[in-house]
């Protein structure tokens, strides 16, 4: 913080379009819970430069939320608006794991040291740097995403899934 010319406090602020930390784009899409839904969605990807790079289902007696990362979210964005189907997004981390035995418990306990809480987290469907990766929902992605990198985790952003 620091005095303004007309002598008040000067805030520095970082916007979320200004922010410093990678994130890739996740879309729940919120379907009813009966045959050939899955297959739909999947489908309206097809003949576009967007692929699918993770996903899990989550499923109750009446509905399911499918989670997808896309190579390509904007694209991806107006596909799935296009097609009418029911959709949120959030911002997630994403890490590639190291080539040793401990890397997820390695992952999780950087996360410990930092207070942060994985509310869920999936393997991605791509290795881009030909390691495996997690997509993550977490408590603070910026926190997640310092913590991890000083342990020594590649975090990924979303040029990295594209190509």
């Amino acid at each position: 913080m620091s005095l303004g010319e007309d002598g008040g406090a000067e805030i520095d602020v970082e916007t979320l379009h200004g922010r410093n930390w990678p994130s890739v784009t996740q879309f729940s899409v919120f379907l009813e819970n009966r045959v050939g839904q899955l297959l739909e969605v999947i489908r309206s990807f097809q003949g576009s430069k967007v692929k699918i790079v993770g996903l899990t289902i989550s499923d109750s007696a009446d509905c399911s939320i499918i989670r997808l990362i896309l190579s390509h979210p904007e694209q991806g964005r107006e596909i799935l608006s296009l097609n009418k189907h029911a959709f949120a997004e959030n911002e997630l981390v994403a890490a590639e794991l190291p080539s040793t035995a401990s890397s997820l418990a390695d992952m999780c306990l950087s996360l410990l040291r930092a207070e942060i809480n994985i509310h869920y987290a999936y393997p991605l469907i791509v290795q881009p740097h030909g390691r495996p990766a997690v997509a993550m929902h977490v408590d603070n992605n910026e926190q997640a995403s310092r913590s991890l990198h000083e342990m020594g985790f590649e975090i990924l952003c979303e040029a990295d899934l594209a190509s």
